[in-house]
């Protein structure tokens, strides 16, 4: 009679921690370049907005965002319009957004997330996670989602990184 091949269960374990190992190590090095691909200085490229019944909305914005080595970010943004408009006012005129915060990736389901901590402008966004779907594209701009609870998308920030001299 053949006796077969027995694994011991210690080896088992061994070759489960192994791969296991491997994987998270993996994951590191992609999480860690997916980081560094963030890390820099962005102007506002376009901010479209997208309604239920199709139409598509340019919110006419300029803006910047940036994110750090230390997975810190930072965004304003405004209505183009805005200086004009409060010229033309004698009322107090705001618009746009500011805000900072800690950053977290899910790159599984190219998410990157916002975790706000402080926002002149939006004081109920602070201790909330702003959620973005992101997306690197061939040309080098990074694009910024956002969708529903339904998961519809609703809106998407089209950022070029700024060079440095």
């Amino acid at each position: 009679m053949q006796r077969l091949f027995q694994v011991s269960p210690v080896l088992w374990a061994l070759l489960a921690i192994f791969s296991s190992n491997q994987a998270m190590a993996a994951d590191s090095d992609e999480l860690a370049a997916v980081k560094q691909q963030f890390v820099g200085h962005y102007e506002l490229v376009s901010f479209v907005s997208f309604r239920e019944n199709g139409d598509v909305v340019d919110n006419n914005y300029v803006g910047r965002i940036m994110y750090d080595d230390n997975d810190e970010m930072s965004a304003q943004g405004m209505p183009k319009d805005l200086p004009e408009r409060a010229a033309q006012s004698s009322e107090r005129i705001s618009g746009g957004f500011a805000y900072w915060g800690s950053v977290s990736w899910d790159i599984a389901n190219g998410i990157v997330t916002h975790h706000v901590t402080g926002s002149p402008t939006r004081g109920s966004w602070v201790g909330e996670d702003n959620v973005r779907y992101y997306e690197f594209t061939d040309d080098g701009l990074l694009k910024l989602s956002m969708k529903d609870e339904d998961g519809r998308l609703i809106g998407t920030l089209t950022w070029r990184r700024i060079e440095s001299n």
